[in-house]
């Protein structure tokens, strides 16, 4: 019996999360949907900002999304680091 791949979130959660920078700022339909990347990022198209999974909760704060706009998919770590205190 092959085991089904478990993801971090549900696509119902998946299919319900939007960014919440592209939604105030961007004009496009339905704007801000978001894909599952190395099952610990969310990833906005329209925003380019990446969202962390830890402990499996998505860290959806757009000062969050922002530190990590400029890294290439490829180069997202797995798992995100631990939270830094400022």
């Amino acid at each position: 019996m092959s085991e089904a791949k478990q993801h971090p979130i549900s696509d119902e959660l998946l299919q319900l999360l939007r960014c919440p920078v592209a939604v105030r700022y961007t004009d496009r339909e339905d704007p801000g949907r978001l894909r599952l990347v190395k099952d610990s990022w969310l990833v906005c198209d329209d925003s380019q900002y990446k969202y962390p999974i830890r402990d499996g909760i998505p860290v959806m704060l757009p000062e969050e999304g922002e530190k990590w706009k400029d890294v290439a998919e490829d180069d997202l770590p797995v798992p995100p680091p631990p939270e830094s205190s400022s």
